[in-house]
């Protein structure tokens, strides 16, 4: 097994590692060119990240090579379940409760590989890892938009978990009865030091929506602070409108955590980084930032 990046378990190495286990091969880590194996799969998330010298022959996969890309049917009916060995310090449970979303964002993949939203898994067929405990983190492309929203909510309640929505929530459409069930669920952030709710600011047209959303859910309870904001950089915003959005993120008290669309772009890199290290933005304009940079 290769995982080229990510850093969260791959659901679809596990979903490999349990096939060739069933089969009765010794599946383990690929630790370089130097060793010789029967087959080598390898999995990509993102674009932008670099390969590593590969054995001829290797089956590569994933999202950062071609989203249309799917596991062979006997691979992926295998329950990934089999292969917590493969993260041995990996101590939460993990995994997709829905699929799909309701929106078409150009700039996204998931409507084209997922399509509409539908139920993945009930949560409780989620708690799989010895390890995990009480903590969840959800892979939902669109927790809101399943049609079982409610019933998932109140699971999640009566389980006593906390739980990270890691791909973030759709704050534009949350509706009043959406903002009270999320008060009463332990969300947490991705490393579960701190109670925190990611949503997403991806496009600056959707101000007047992201407003109402964001006042909907502090009315429910919900404290700025508590709110974490993916902003989209680079992709149809102009650099005056991307600081525009972060300056009112923070003057709503909400962290904003930028995403860069062009990481060649020294721009992006800069703005992100500026963002993303809270003491410097916190403490220092981006201009000022810039211009330390380029000297």
């Amino acid at each position: 097994m290769v995982q080229v990046d990510g850093k969260l378990p791959n659901l679809a190495l596990m979903k490999i590692a349990s096939y060739h286990q069933n089969k009765g091969d010794n599946v383990e880590w690929w630790v370089g060119p130097l060793f010789d194996y029967h087959r080598v799969y390898a999995s990509k998330i993102f674009k932008f990240s670099d390969w590593p010298i590969l054995p001829e022959g290797a089956i590569v996969g994933g999202t950062g090579i071609d989203w249309r890309n799917r596991l062979p049917e006997d691979i992926d009916r295998c329950l990934p379940w089999d292969s917590w060995w493969l993260y041995p310090r990996f101590n939460k449970h993990l995994g997709f409760s829905e699929l799909g979303c309701r929106f078409k964002c150009s700039f996204c993949v998931v409507p084209q590989k997922e399509g509409r939203p539908r139920e993945s898994s009930s949560i409780k067929d989620l708690l799989t890892n010895p390890m995990g405990e009480d903590r969840l983190i959800l892979l939902d492309d669109d927790f809101f938009g399943q049609p079982n929203w409610e019933a998932k909510c109140k699971e999640i309640i009566a389980l006593g978990l906390k739980v990270c929505f890691s791909q973030g929530l759709n704050i534009r459409v949350i509706t009043k009865k959406q903002a009270a069930y999320l008060v009463k669920i332990n969300f947490r952030n991705i490393s579960f030091t701190g109670k925190q709710v990611t949503f997403a600011w991806d496009q600056y047209r959707d101000k007047k929506l992201i407003e109402n959303g964001f006042k909907r859910c502090v009315e429910a309870g919900i404290k700025p602070y508590q709110m974490q904001f993916f902003v989209l950089i680079g992709y149809d915003t102009t650099e005056e409108q991307d600081l525009e959005r972060v300056n009112i993120l923070r003057e709503w008290g909400c962290d904003p955590f930028v995403m860069a669309y062009d990481r060649d772009s020294q721009y992006q890199r800069d703005f992100q980084r500026w963002v993303n290290h809270r003491a410097i933005f916190k403490t220092v304009d981006f201009s000022e930032y810039a211009r330390s940079r380029r000297k």
